[in-house]
């Protein structure tokens, strides 16, 4: 009567074999999009960078009013990790598909979303997993010692409303609106 799915890195790992296998015949300028997880190289055939959005964390998606913000990106890695659309509801009680491995139980804290920059893929995918167990005070705290990611999280405060926080880089490569 249970599963458990160890997808917490594979698809960024496939984004990653895929770019691999792109750049190894000379192709420079590509999008990689594998279940979420983003690999960008290059420019688009617009000759820009990248645009790239991250979706509200609503349980379905709205077409007309999807993302919370977009971004420019090229010659990096995004992952997305969210608990607002992979989860289960008993009596009243929803339980997130992250399981902290401390306590083998679903996580239970306000972040609701959890987006990585990085070089490759599978670290972004990595830490966008690892940083939905951390919370909002231990990533922000880890991404103060870590200058190699970029992170932007979406929340909820003591009165159920949505809140962000972006670290600086991430800040830099968002489009304003």
């Amino acid at each position: 009567g249970m599963t458990i799915d160890f997808n917490a890195l594979a698809q960024g790992y496939t984004v990653d074999v895929i770019a691999s296998f792109l750049e190894s015949k000379n192709l420079s300028d590509y999008l990689i999009e594998v279940g979420g997880e983003i690999d960008v190289s290059g420019l688009n055939s617009r000759e820009k960078e990248w645009v790239i959005g991250i979706d509200k964390p609503t349980k379905d998606i709205d077409q007309s009013d999807r993302f919370q913000l977009k971004l420019n990106l090229t010659d990096k890695s995004l992952a997305t990790s969210g608990n607002y659309r992979k989860f289960y509801e008993k009596n009243n009680q929803i339980y997130s598909h992250t399981i902290n491995p401390k306590t083998g139980f679903p996580v239970q804290h306000a972040l609701l979303s959890a987006t990585v920059i990085a070089d490759d893929c599978m670290t972004a995918d990595a830490y966008a997993t690892a940083f939905m167990v951390m919370g909002v005070g231990e990533t922000q705290d880890f991404l103060e010692s870590d200058s190699t990611l970029e992170a932007f999280l979406i929340f909820t405060n003591e009165y159920k409303e949505w809140e962000t926080w972006s670290s600086k880089g991430f800040e830099e490569v968002t489009i304003k609106q």
